[in-house]
């Protein structure tokens, strides 16, 4: 049956669906031979796909991981500045997996990694809202911020769901929140404090869905079991 190639892809663990379509667009995808164009369909039981000349073939079997991504490193594949990349914490892992999602450099915490291109592509889609909890430590006015954060907010233009925001500590200066949002847009929880008047001084996700942080430390990964994964397909 024909799919997208940029379907057919991220299925063969080549890259996320995203990925793909730059690929394409470069001219580094050919489907019998040819170069493909963007928007264009093959048959993967029929048609011969490759990329920079070599055949896709569809795994076995996926990989599925967490990892707890610590501050310093960036959710990339390779980074052109040299830094270090959260691809480099599960080089042991047998597959070639990308993050689902992002995590900031100044971020810590849970951070899915998969070849599976169509997981990511459901979990990352706006119209599935998989929830995202965060532990963030704060320095201001955490009361008067509070209506602000679980007010109505827009970023880049578009409406954001309303936050849940509780308060895990006070402290003199600030205190620490758990902010649990729906989205995934870039450095969103940062930008939604800045908008209350707070300043992040820290901030890690503990949760994705139903999955947990857990007793993981900074640095470690582990693969998600049966029952973990079975439970995020079907959130996405």
């Amino acid at each position: 049956m024909e799919e997208r190639l940029q379907k057919i892809l991220s299925a063969c663990g080549a890259a996320s669906r995203r990925q793909a379509e730059a690929y394409i667009t470069a001219g580094r995808v050919t489907v019998n031979g040819r170069v493909a164009a963007l928007g264009e369909k093959a048959d993967p039981e029929r048609d011969q796909i490759a990329l920079d000349g070599k055949l896709l073939l569809r795994p076995d079997r996926h990989t599925y991981l967490m990892l707890y991504k610590p501050v310093g490193y960036v959710t990339t594949l390779s980074d052109e500045k040299g830094r270090r990349t959260a691809a480099e914490l599960v080089a042991g892992c047998g597959a070639r997996v990308w993050p689902v999602g992002r995590l900031d450099l100044n971020s810590e915490g849970l951070l899915l990694m998969t070849d599976d291109g169509d997981l990511t592509h459901r979990l990352t889609h706006p119209s599935h809202e998989v929830e995202k909890e965060y532990r963030v430590r704060v320095r201001g006015d955490v009361d008067a911020a509070l209506p602000v954060l679980t007010g109505p907010m827009e970023l880049d233009g578009q409406a954001l769901r309303p936050a849940r925001v509780r308060v895990l500590n006070r402290t003199p200066g600030g205190g620490t929140l758990s902010i649990t949002i729906h989205e995934g847009k870039n450095r969103q929880v940062r930008r939604m404090c800045a908008a209350a008047g707070l300043e992040v001084a820290a901030l890690k996700r503990v949760r994705e869905g139903t999955l947990t942080l857990g007793g993981l430390k900074p640095g470690e990964w582990r693969r998600l079991t049966r029952e973990e994964l079975r439970a995020l397909k079907e959130e996405g």
